[in-house]
């Protein structure tokens, strides 16, 4: 049983074959610089191999999809195609779970453009040209804000005008759903707690970074909001500024509406502060003496521990554990224990052994033995996640 996941970009594609319940892929690869005149990708094999992928003009995303899927059926031995499931960044208020995609979910998806100019339709073209190599396979979206569609009104309602939120749609939807489900669920199954009856912070931190209060195993509150711009700081996103800023950089400097987004989407952050976006370069700057660093590092662990402390208001309790994924949450020791630093009021260590070497001996637990709450590192698998989100919703897991 062959699932194939699909993350659509706007000049991208990855993709990953999975077989049954085998959480490591067979195959996986990226297809990019779609559009252009230089389209190209390359297919990657357990056992190491990497090949490279020729994409047929007018290099589309239906022509790198289907050159992927050449490159995958000469491969022998590797599971056909059974099933695809899509990542889908933005459901809006419409998807609250992993959907079968038909021509009505697909139209709703491509509707969502204003909500997720960046990822809609790009999600929609991957879709659109999987339909076209597989017409007879089913096909699942699974939505990054489907998660967080438990929270409440309280939690996702903007202060502004009801009939703004009620004509487009204006709340807080949040985002890497399917990374801080995944997640939270192992941390579940790993601290022995009971399925309908836990607290969990957890923090989602790559180039995009978020958190998000678990409460019983349900979405009670995450740090992004409409757009994926809301929250912490990240790689080129700024998080949270003051709203007035896009009308202040205006008046002093000029700048259009379309030019101060993009600055805070594409050139803050990490990036703004620091002057690059990757966390080892940054620690390293640091470590020499950069103050740009120093501060990157500042000011990225106290908004980080500002925002899981400001969710636990939407516990009810005190957390059980904090779970730490993605790139910078799982290999970076220095970011966590900056944080928990930052956490004592809430009871959080760190067992400094365990943690520098990421939990690797310790099932991923990085707090010291028989302490609560927990601290854990616990590596995210949104593709299989998506996987078998797939396969359970056709029937075939």
């Amino acid at each position: 049983m062959g699932v194939l996941v699909i993350n659509c970009g706007s000049s991208s594609v990855k993709f990953a074959l999975f077989s049954a319940s085998n959480p490591h892929p067979v195959a996986h690869g990226i297809v990019e610089r779609l559009l252009g005149p230089h389209a190209s990708g390359e297919l990657r094999l357990p056992d190491g191999t990497t090949l490279p992928l020729s994409v047929a003009e007018p290099g589309d995303h239906q022509a790198g999809l289907r050159a992927a899927l050449d490159t995958l059926r000469a491969q022998p031995g590797l599971e056909s195609v059974e099933a695809i499931g899509h990542r889908i960044v933005h459901g809006g208020q419409d998807f609250a779970a992993p959907t079968r995609i038909t021509p009505e979910v697909l139209a709703t998806i491509r509707g969502l453009a204003s909500l997720a100019p960046v990822h809609a339709i790009p999600n929609a073209l991957g879709i659109e040209a999987a339909t076209a190599l597989f017409p007879d396979v089913p096909q699942v979206a699974v939505f990054d804000t489907a998660f967080h569609q438990s929270i409440e009104p309280r939690v996702y309602r903007y202060a502004i005008p009801e009939e703004l939120y009620q004509d487009y749609g204006i709340r807080r939807y949040g985002f890497h759903g399917t990374s801080h489900a995944w997640v939270a669920a192992r941390a579940v199954e790993q601290l022995g707690l009971p399925q309908d009856q836990h607290r969990l912070l957890t923090a989602h931190l790559g180039n995009g970074c978020s958190a998000t209060a678990v409460l019983h195993g349900h979405s009670a509150d995450t740090s992004m909001g409409l757009t994926p711009l809301e929250g912490l700081v990240m790689g080129t996103r700024s998080g949270n500024v003051d709203p007035n800023l896009h009308l202040f950089l205006h008046q002093q400097t000029g700048m259009s509406l379309e030019e101060i987004t993009a600055l805070l989407n594409q050139k803050s952050g990490l990036a703004g502060l620091a002057g690059v976006t990757d966390m080892r370069q940054i620690a390293e700057k640091d470590a020499q003496g950069d103050p740009s660093a120093h501060l990157a590092i500042e000011v990225f662990t106290f908004r980080l521990a500002r925002e899981l402390a400001g969710l636990c208001a939407a516990l009810g309790g005190p957390p059980d554990a904090l779970v730490f994924t993605g790139g910078i949450g799982e290999n970076s020791a220095r970011i966590r224990r900056d944080t928990v630093a930052q956490l004592g009021a809430l009871g959080f260590k760190l067992h400094p052994a365990a943690n520098d070497i990421h939990g690797r001996e310790s099932a991923g637990c990085i707090s010291p033995p028989g302490t609560a709450p927990a601290v854990l590192v616990v590596p995210t698998n949104e593709e299989f996640a998506i996987a078998s989100a797939t396969l359970q919703l056709i029937g075939l897991a």
